[in-house]
């Protein structure tokens, strides 16, 4: 059966009755709640809800937002209405290491995402062949201190003009400007080794090898002003040990930064992360 299904999702003061005035008025518009997750966060007060439901075709979903609207304003709710079905787009930018694009090209092209890649930007030449194999535009935008001011006006206009919804940084290795960071506020993911701050800069595996860790690991983040250090949304580690080379650190580290980016990109296009402080609400 086609489900006509939206997600709804909201954070607001905690108080009694969020969950009854909402599941109410899906009961009233004739609504069938498909799955519901809720987290009430003691040192913050505030209250987070997600809510995946079918809406009858009988009802409109301007109705529906309208609703919703009067009831956000009475609770003082930070709140979206989601069309479930509706293809979230992507843009990918990657630099020299191409092992999160090529999982993110593979994994959208399997329908493991639910998502569309728009285009792929890259300050270098090396996966124009990669993207043109998937049939998805790629383009060739090289930054330099002289430069970076047009250039990323450039992806933000190409960002526009292709409608995307998320900005992904797939080992892309330039820093943001403050301006662009706030342009993509809450519509840009990040990953990096977790080794920061303490392997900062170039060739981190081979500092970690040098230091003989013993777990490494890989952090996806929303990007903010503040280098690495934007809302976390998804990590995960892997163990390794004495007999490992360098260059094996940088493989267990690759396959681990393609899971950890690829989960925090289908949290963030099934609306599954609300924002709380510099936290990050995820449901499962």
């Amino acid at each position: 059966m086609q489900h006509n299904d939206y997600i709804l999702t909201l954070s607001c003061p905690d108080r009694t009755g969020i969950v009854y005035r909402v599941s109410g008025l899906l009961f009233e518009l004739g609504c069938n709640i498909l799955d519901s997750q809720q987290f009430g966060d003691d040192e913050t007060g505030r209250f987070f809800l997600r809510v995946h439901f079918d809406l009858p075709p009988a009802t409109s979903a301007d109705a529906l937002r309208e609703r919703f609207d009067a009831l956000a304003r009475d609770y003082d709710m930070d709140m979206q209405v989601h069309d479930a079905r509706r293809r979230q787009r992507l843009l990918i930018m990657v630099s020299k290491q191409g092992h999160c694009l090529n999982d993110l090209l593979f994994r959208v092209k399997s329908g493991q995402l639910h998502a569309d890649i728009a285009a792929v930007v890259s300050n270098h030449n090396d996966y124009a062949d990669l993207a043109a194999s998937y049939g998805i535009p790629f383009h060739h935008l090289p930054v330099s201190g002289e430069n970076k001011a047009q250039q990323e006006r450039q992806i933000l206009d190409l960002a526009e003009r292709e409608g995307v919804d998320l900005v992904v940084l797939a080992r892309y290795m330039q820093i943001l400007s403050a301006d662009m960071c706030r342009a993509l506020s809450g519509r840009a993911i990040n990953i990096h080794h977790s080794f920061l701050p303490s392997f900062k800069g170039a060739r981190p595996y081979h500092q970690a090898h040098q230091r003989g860790v013993k777990i490494i690991g890989a952090t996806a983040h929303y990007v903010t002003a503040d280098l690495d250090e934007g809302p976390i949304i998804e990590q995960d580690i892997e163990r390794v040990d004495h007999t490992m080379t360098a260059q094996d650190l940088t493989q267990v580290g690759s396959d681990v930064e393609s899971l950890v980016l690829s989960r925090a990109v289908r949290s963030h296009i099934e609306h599954r992360i609300l924002l709380n402080g510099a936290r990050t609400v995820v449901f499962r």
